[in-house]
């Protein structure tokens, strides 16, 4: 199929709560015509669809959710318009907008110009609609934020309203207990109060779980739905069928049960709604960073704007205490900036004119302009929600044995408990009453909701936690491999160093030190080798202007050529000037050695046959790239370092930092050959590199990791990609991913034994000394998947060790944490704060503080 006919689009899904449930979504979507892949995330509620769109539509997504009884949830957005005068301009807005691809529903309302927008966020976004109402002749005005979090509200109405029917069912339950203990009571009397009360709560709070039965049923679909309904069925009938005296008698009530059972299996529903809710707090806060409007400097004059309605090239005035709402370059002023959320960098970095800022960052003290550069969908922050969202949507292959297990185990419990029920009554002779419990128990205590959440909270939470420290993990395969990973290789230019290097000396033989420098300058102005930029700095300080090249040529990794005055230069490695026949004298050769032996990379320069000198170029190595090397070593990962460099100078760099493995003289298409030549001798590699040249090593290693100061191809091609540019994240991010697999692994534990051990309690094994109710088992389940949740929502508090000695530093000494977008905060000099329950919390700025207002339940510790 055509790349082109190729479309991606996330649809989140509601009403989902068990592994079964994702199953089914997922297989009604795949059978899909023109569907080529779809993947379910239980923990985040999302489905990801790679479709044709020549094929089938959004709209037949959608229809293929509901059909296998689930329902598609769409962002709304309300945008004011102005412009509109009459009908006819509703209309034509109206028809503009429903032409994007991904608007759902466009209603246009003239009185109060405003339009009333659903659609999918993977698709389409603000700034394709204000271009369409813009592009249709009509002025776009901005969002009304407010009613744009009107599904949280509605989300959040829903859950109390949700949780009051389970209190009523509860109390309702135990006044049905109580009826049984009360004396000389009259049985069919009480029978029938106890229908009274039963039937319309049962149906009013049970509702959901029969009407997601039915759904999987009309689609052919066993799901825990379908088990709990047949649990709830069976005690409710049997109930009936007692009371009325039909086939059995009084001795048949289960009413109690039925309501019981209903009422824990909502509870644990609740449970776990709240709890997954929690696992995606990350990209909650994350989201909460951007900014809502912009001091934006046009023909001018300061205009407060939207965020959306920034351009690139625009020109924006910033403050003491103000959000950095696009990604752009410093012009003029300076500040120290909070970066911590998006870079896990626990301290302010000055930011002055030349050097970037980061959308969605905290300006502390000082004031700045700056030109946007990103804006959007662009920006640094929407390219890491993005990324993050995508990596809480893959699976990791240890996903594939939960999804094994879920596949057999409804058809199992079934047999269990049918088998079960036949024992206890056929073979063994017990009363039916007990026989039925029996069955009950074991339809209810089932629980492959924990088997499926096991995975995919424990993904979502510790990718989210791994964005909160600037750890960006593309994919939730990663994670199984960092256990697995025996070999880190680093590339060493602006990845053990600091990638800007500088001349350290000039050493002629023939003619004078500048006229070598100028030969130099004059051929690296022609390179985009990173130490043209340590010459050409060099040649600038000491005034000199390059001379004219003509026959210019690159050999990549070696060397430069060129004819200047009428003689042919030639500057490189010390194997490219002798392989084009140009020989040392002794004392050269020794010079050039000692200068390697320094640290240095040596630069030969020649003139026709003879080399005029040579020039030294030192990179400084960064400080901590010792302690990386060391914390790798303690995981019992070896280090290596790949460089294009001679080897004496490779080694003097690799004994500063404690790397024995040493790959010198490697052109910049070696390193991808180096990479499968280790893996070749059985060793898992994780590359680490920043720049175009490591692109193909990065995506050949079976861990790419990038340093995020890197160019965008190389970020692109990596797993790991790294935000602050440090090589201490190198071994945090692999801790990470271990403690990640640790916990899906004990998440999978927990899961199985739940089942392994209650199923057979509740089938009576361990009968007369334990009996099972079926309202135990509906308690079990619920907490079954709540302790898994609960087990993922831990690694929110995780901090890998790598990470503790900067964590413990001054910086976070009696600070609090903004619970809405996590930075840190001084109470003794915080301007915002709010106090709810009894417990104060502090806020880096105004936007936080109103946010937690609205709702300080969603953020409360």
């Amino acid at each position: 199929m055509a790349e082109e006919n190729k479309k991606e689009i996330e649809l989140e899904i509601s009403g989902m709560h068990c592994a079964t449930c994702a199953v089914t979504v997922e297989k009604s979507l795949s059978s899909t015509p023109g569907v080529m892949e779809s993947k379910v995330n239980l923990a985040t509620g999302k489905a990801r669809v790679l479709y044709d769109p020549s094929q089938v539509s959004v709209s037949d997504l959608t229809g293929a959710v509901e059909k296998s009884g689930f329902s598609v949830k769409f962002e709304k957005a309300v945008i004011k318009v102005g412009g509109m005068t009459c009908a006819s301009c509703v209309q034509t807005v109206q028809k503009a907008l429903q032409t994007l691809d991904g608007v759902i529903s466009a209603d246009v309302n003239l009185s109060n110009e405003r339009a009333y927008i659903t659609y999918n966020p993977s698709l389409v976004d603000i700034k394709k609609i204000r271009d369409v109402i813009d592009n249709a002749g009509y002025q776009f005005l901005g969002t009304d934020r407010d009613e744009i979090d009107e599904s949280e509200k509605l989300l959040e109405i829903q859950l109390k309203k949700q949780f009051f029917k389970i209190i009523i069912g509860f109390s309702l339950s135990l006044v049905l207990m109580g009826m049984m203990y009360i004396p000389d009571h009259d049985m069919h009397l009480m029978s029938y109060v106890q229908f009274l009360i039963t039937t319309p709560v049962l149906f009013w709070l049970g509702t959901p779980i029969f009407r997601a039965a039915f759904g999987a049923l009309r689609n052919k679909t066993l799901n825990m739905d379908v088990m709990y309904a047949m649990g709830i069925s069976v005690a409710y009938l049997a109930s009936v069928l007692g009371t009325f005296s039909i086939i059995l008698d009084m001795n048949m009530l289960f009413y109690e049960t039925a309501l019981m059972l209903t009422a824990f299996l909502s509870l644990g529903r609740y449970l776990e709604a709240r709890a997954k809710g929690r696992t995606s707090s990350a990209i909650t806060s994350l989201i909460g960073l951007q900014a809502d409007s912009a001091s934006v400097i046009r023909d001018g004059v300061e205009i407060d704007i939207p965020v959306q309605e920034v351009i690139p090239g625009d020109i924006i005035r910033m403050r003491p205490g103000g959000r950095i709402p696009v990604d752009g370059i410093v012009v003029s002023g300076s500040s120290y900036v909070d970066e911590s959320m998006v870079t896990g960098e626990p301290l302010a970095v000055l930011r002055e004119p030349g050097q970037e800022v980061i959308g969605g960052t905290l300006v502390t003290n000082g004031a700045f302009i700056y030109k946007a550069t990103r804006v959007g969908s662009d920006t640094m922050l929407a390219r890491i929600i993005r990324l993050v969202e995508e990596a809480q949507g893959s699976r990791p292959p240890v996903q594939r044995l939960a999804d094994y297990a879920v596949t057999w185990f409804i058809p199992v419990v079934l047999l269990i408990a049918f088998l079960a029920f036949l024992y206890w009554y056929g073979i063994r002779g017990m009363d039916l009453r007990f026989s039925l419990q029996t069955l009950i128990a074991v339809l209810v205590v089932a629980c492959p909701c924990a088997l499926g959440l096991a995975t995919p909270t424990a993904v979502t939470v510790g990718i989210g936690r791994g964005a909160e420290l600037g750890i960006l993990i593309r994919n939730g395969s990663v994670l199984e491999i960092a256990d697995k990973i025996t070999v880190a290789l680093f590339d060493k230019t602006g990845t053990i160093t600091k990638g800007k290097p500088v001349v350290t000396d000039v050493d002629s033989f023939i003619g004078n030190p500048r006229l070598l420098l100028s030969m130099a300058a004059s051929l690296e102005i022609l390179s985009d080798h990173p130490i043209s930029s340590a010459i050409l700095a060099k040649a600038h300080h000491e005034g000199i202007e390059p001379a004219e090249v003509t026959s210019f040529q690159n050999i990549s990794g070696s060397g430069l050529s060129g004819t200047i005055s009428g003689g042919v230069v030639r500057l490189g490695t010390r194997d490219f000037i002798v392989s084009e026949g140009i020989s040392f004298v002794s004392n050269e050769e020794e010079l050039v050695t000692r200068r390697e032996r320094e640290g240095k990379t040596t630069i030969l320069i020649s003139r026709d046959d003879q080399i005029l000198g040579l020039i030294s170029i030192a990179d400084q190595v960064k400080p901590e790239a010792e302690r990386a090397v060391r914390l790798l070593k303690e995981m019992g990962i070896r280090s290596g370092m790949v460089t294009g460099d001679n080897q004496i100078t490779a080694d003097a760099v690799a004994s500063m930092v404690g790397i024995t493995d040493i790959f010198a003289r490697v052109l910049p298409e070696g390193k991808e050959d180096q990479v499968i030549q280790i893996q070749n001798n059985g060793n898992v590699v994780a590359f680490i590199g920043d720049g175009i040249n490591d692109a193909p090593a990065l995506a050949r290693a079976d861990t790419g990791i990038a340093i995020g100061s890197g160019t965008d191809i190389a970020i692109e091609s990596a797993d790991v990609v790294l935000v602050r540019d440090s090589l201490i994240h190198i071994p945090a991010a692999l801790q990470l991913a271990r403690k990640v697999m640790g916990r899906i692994r004990l998440n999978l534990f927990w899961a199985f034994a739940y089942n392994i051990v209650l199923i057979p309690l509740a089938a009576g094994i361990l009968y007369p000394v334990i009996t099972f109710r079926p309202e135990y088992g509906a308690l079990a389940m619920a907490f079954s998947s709540v302790t898994v949740i609960s087990l993922s929502l831990l690694l929110k508090q995780y901090t890998p060790p790598a990470l503790m000695q900067e964590m413990k530093s001054g910086m976070y000494m009696n600070k609090e944490i903004d619970p809405i977008c996590g930075m840190s905060v001084d109470p003794n000099t915080a301007q915002f704060k709010s106090t709810y329950e009894g417990k104060t919390y502090y806020f880096c700025n105004k936007g936080c503080k109103d946010t937690f207002d609205k709702n300080p339940e969603q953020y409360k510790k």
